[in-house]
């Protein structure tokens, strides 16, 4: 069960709770409330462990991007070496690693930009998630002490 669908029940709990005679305050059993409690902190770890994940799934794009992109580089300086030995040869050489470096960095650009892209969204999703659980949890933390406190 997701955390919203047991904030819902908690607040459902809440709100169909027997009300004390003579009074505003509401009897609720703890054991229903604790139970839920439970379940939710069940459920949110798994949520904190996804964005942790995001995280770690970024950081090894960057890790596979600059990798890529060294041994791009590695690559054109060992063809450029081969190359010196004409003059010719050596422009054409020098032409084709200037080309494979821009590209591998433009490759690199774009992966990067890429997975941050990818782990924003990731974030962004899981901070809009966040948000409403608490804007749940309030809500519900409102009624409950609105249903608890002495009416004038």
């Amino acid at each position: 069960m997701d955390i919203m669908t047991l904030l819902d029940k908690l607040e459902e709990i809440v709100t169909n709770a027997k009300k004390i005679p003579l009074g505003n305050k509401a009897l609720i059993d703890p054991e229903d409330i604790f139970e839920i409690i439970d379940q939710i902190r069940e459920n949110f770890p798994s949520e904190i462990k996804e964005a942790r994940w995001i995280v770690k799934e970024k950081q090894e794009h960057l890790a596979e991007a600059e990798k890529e992109a060294q041994r791009i580089i590695n690559e054109a300086r060992e063809k450029a070496k081969k190359a010196a030995s004409e003059t010719e040869i050596v422009k054409e050489a020098q032409r084709q690693v200037q080309e494979m470096l821009q590209s591998a960095r433009e490759k690199e650009r774009e992966i990067k930009l890429s997975a941050e892209d990818y782990a924003d969204e990731m974030l962004a999703n899981l901070e809009a998630n966040l948000g409403k659980m608490l804007a749940a949890v309030q809500r519900g933390r409102e009624r409950l002490q609105s249903k608890m406190s002495p009416r004038d």
